[in-house]
């Protein structure tokens, strides 16, 4: 488990909201395109969510008129928020693939469906291949830019991952392509804590589910896409 970077974290209400403490700033972002057409950046939108004081509780349940904070419909649905994803720690989880340069950690149900993985080709096909500093450069990409963590890239026989830099924060992630609203990226080292006081392995890349029907909550897993979810409709 990474220490946390914060003290600021997420708590997960029963059957309500992500209560969010500590003065994590909120932005908006969106999947952007390369000039190939390939999924591969995260692009700031310039939509801005004015937070007053430390503290905010975002929606869990997708049902809210306030998105992305609550506003109380969790209750009126009967929203199911209760957490299916597994306890285990990543490193244990995670299915092992080494290449000549870069070796890559993968626990695909934390897949997010943020598709940068699949451009300049599939990060599973290119790690075993990438001996040249091009491929090693698309590799290290793809998988620190893998906005819920399920991908980790690290040095060949290395211990220490190749990890971006984040301030502690919450991005709520838009996906054009799909015209659906993506999960609550989670950045930086912030402990999310379950419904039941126990806190998940804190990392320092995490997807939230905000459209409320991921069948690994607290996490992503996707269905956001395929149920065209949209948090500004």
């Amino acid at each position: 488990m990474e220490a946390p970077l914060t003290d600021a974290e997420i708590r997960i209400a029963p059957n309500g909201p992500y209560l969010v403490s500590g003065g994590l700033a909120l932005s908006e972002q969106a999947l952007g395109l390369d000039d190939a057409g390939n999924t591969w950046e995260f692009v700031a939108t310039g939509v801005e969510f004015p937070v007053a004081g430390d503290s905010y509780a975002l929606c869990r349940c997708g049902a809210s008129a306030n998105k992305p904070f609550c506003d109380g419909s969790h209750a009126r649905v009967g929203f199911d928020g209760t957490e299916t994803a597994s306890r285990v720690a990543f490193a244990a989880a995670a299915e092992q693939i080494q290449g000549p340069r870069l070796d890559l950690a993968d626990n695909p149900p934390l897949c997010a469906f943020a598709r940068i993985c699949d451009g300049h080709g599939r990060i599973w096909d290119t790690i075993t291949s990438a001996d040249d500093d091009a491929t090693e450069a698309i590799v290290e990409h793809q998988g620190s830019a893998c906005p819920s963590g399920r991908l980790v890239v690290t040095p060949h026989g290395g211990d220490e991952p190749l990890e971006p830099a984040y301030d502690p924060s919450v991005v709520l992630l838009e996906d054009p392509q799909e015209n659906a609203s993506g999960p609550l990226w989670v950045r930086g080292g912030v402990t999310v804590v379950g419904a039941d006081g126990t806190a998940y392995e804190t990392r320092n890349r995490v997807t939230l589910c905000r459209c409320g029907q991921s069948a690994n909550k607290p996490f992503c897993d996707g269905t956001h896409a395929h149920v065209g979810f949209r948090a500004h409709d």
